[in-house]
């Protein structure tokens, strides 16, 4: 270790051991004694947003190349390189086994294994893949992998419309095999779809997130093409059928002999009522169900929300018995991302919702916190509220026969000035972390929670302007440096049971931290 990285290094662990003397080992009195042994804590990344290398070995576009490319994005920039971790992956590794990880999610790019959306596998795109799973694996750390997390090849968009047509079941159910039976002997959990409700709605009906689909009055300069009324409720069916037969697929073909299980991600957010009101309090229950029931529904019961069916009516596709019974029970847990919650009010008065997409279908509006005051839209800045994540898991207990639950991205962002001593971010996992103890202690099946983000990447919301990761990487250096941040330290710290934070011996020495 250099002087400059050892006076850094020092620095970092004199801050994290003040911070923690003035809040206490982690802000709680709890430790990783109090999770089960069989708990897992990691962190994640995703494909585009990590790898970088978009047009090298055999890798053809993805929807969000051909998305950022074209400066739709609101950030104007794009995952070309983004953390380069294409080429960086084996560093990567070795801080992971070095912190103590105990599990990894990370996504596949279908574009970069299968170029052509089905056919011939890219050779050098599968050498990569079982290059990372064998390393992340010899490490003992377990692995959960993603097959979807939005980077559509952008062949079968052009081709067919991508999750607007059903032939994508077929194609994506051959992407799948590939992956079950060339990772699957030392994958733990596989996750099918990546947020499928915000695809829906960001990607088909606001246009915010690729391929950028929507409609007049929803976003008239930002879509060329799009109907925000059918198309969100279009893409989720079709994504709902396609896990549904991968699911089967797994399951009767490699779940056996592989011993993995298998499950689907949603994005959730906690919905307080902003008043008193019974018309804030249903409204509120209908936005839960449009949210994380328009899925969680079809999988647990079988069927969509009835007040989805009521109030999106005959644009809302409906399944035929096989179908139904196919979807219902397609899991094996389900996986949360979660990171903030926000107020809703009524808003079925509203004169202006005879022009109707899936939003307006809610009736309601929604509202975040920014310091301390009320804002119309989502918060600009995280709104860090623990209890909305206990909510949400007692609300899944409640309503959802309490199936299996990962938190799989929680995570807190800052500036693109990062700054190495992160307590704001330290203080934000500490709750949380705390809230997902609570839910256990209340009887909620929860299985394993991940930090979002392992390093800095680019954000689809944001760019380089904001960054989850516990390690900064250096997006101005062509190497992309990682330099651990204090959040690492600490994340460390608590994976490992440690209770004297810093060996002065051990600086003095020159020895690593972890």
């Amino acid at each position: 270790m250099g002087a400059s990285s050892l006076r850094q290094s020092l620095l970092l662990r004199l801050a994290l051991l003040l911070f923690l003397a003035e809040h206490g080992v982690l802000g709680r009195n709890y430790s990783r004694d109090d999770f089960p042994s069989d708990f897992v804590f990691g962190a994640g990344t995703s494909a585009y947003q990590y790898e970088g290398a978009v047009d090298e070995d055999g890798r053809k576009a993805s929807i969000w190349d051909t998305f950022t490319h074209e400066g739709r994005a609101p950030h104007k920039s794009n995952g070309d390189v983004a953390s380069d971790g294409y080429h960086k992956y084996k560093e990567d590794v070795k801080l992971m086994s070095d912190m103590g990880l105990e599990a990894y999610k990370f996504s596949i790019s279908w574009s970069r294994l299968l170029p052509d959306g089905r056919g011939v596998i890219n050779s050098k795109g599968l050498n990569y893949y079982n290059n990372v799973v064998n390393e992340i694996f010899n490490q003992g750390i377990k692995l959960h992998v993603t097959l979807y997390h939005g980077d559509l090849p952008q062949v079968l968009q052009d081709e067919y419309g991508g999750w607007l047509n059903k032939r994508i079941v077929d194609d994506f159910k051959e992407y799948a095999n590939v992956c079950f039976r060339e990772f699957g002997d030392r994958v733990s959990q596989w996750i099918t779809f990546a947020e499928p409700n915000i695809m829906a709605m960001a990607g088909y009906d606001r246009g915010f997130f690729a391929p950028g689909r929507c409609s007049y009055p929803f976003g008239p300069n930002r879509c060329a093409a799009g109907n925000s009324t059918t198309e969100p409720y279009i893409v989720a069916h079709n994504v709902l059928l396609t896990h549904a037969r991968v699911v089967e697929l797994y399951r009767n073909t490699y779940q056996d002999n592989q011993g993995g299980q298998i499950g689907m991600n949603i994005y959730s957010m906690w919905y307080y009522p902003l008043t008193s009101s019974l018309l804030d309090f249903v409204a509120t229950k209908r936005a839960l169900d449009f949210l994380i029931g328009w899925y969680l529904h079809p999988l647990i019961f079988g069927d969509y929300p009835e007040i989805m069916k009521k109030n999106a009516g005959g644009r809302l596709p409906s399944f035929t018995q096989e179908q139904l019974e196919l979807v219902k029970g397609s899991f094996d847990f389900i996986s949360l991302n979660h990171y903030t919650s926000s107020f809703v009010s009524d808003n079925s008065n509203n004169s202006q919702l005879s022009q109707r997409d899936y939003i307006a279908d809610k009736f309601v509006e929604i509202r975040g916190l920014r310091n301390g005051t009320e804002t119309k839209g989502l918060p600009t800045k995280l709104l860090t509220d623990p209890l909305g994540l206990l909510r949400m898991l007692e609300h899944i207990k409640e309503n959802y026969e309490n199936p299996s639950v990962y938190i799989e991205e929680n995570g807190y962002g800052l500036g693109a000035a990062d700054i190495l001593a992160d307590t704001d971010r330290i203080n934000y996992l500490s709750v949380y972390i705390g809230s997902v103890l609570d839910a256990m202690r209340n009887g909620v099946k929860v299985k394993g929670y991940f930090v979002w983000s392992f390093v800095d990447l680019f954000e689809v919301l944001s760019g380089y302007n904001s960054c989850f990761g516990l390690y900064r990487v250096d997006f101005d250096d062509e190497e992309r440096t990682r330099s651990p941040k204090l959040s690492a330290y600490w994340y460390s710290n608590f994976l490992k049971k440690n209770i004297e934070v810093i060996d002065f011996e051990g600086i003095a020495a020159g020895e690593k931290f972890f």
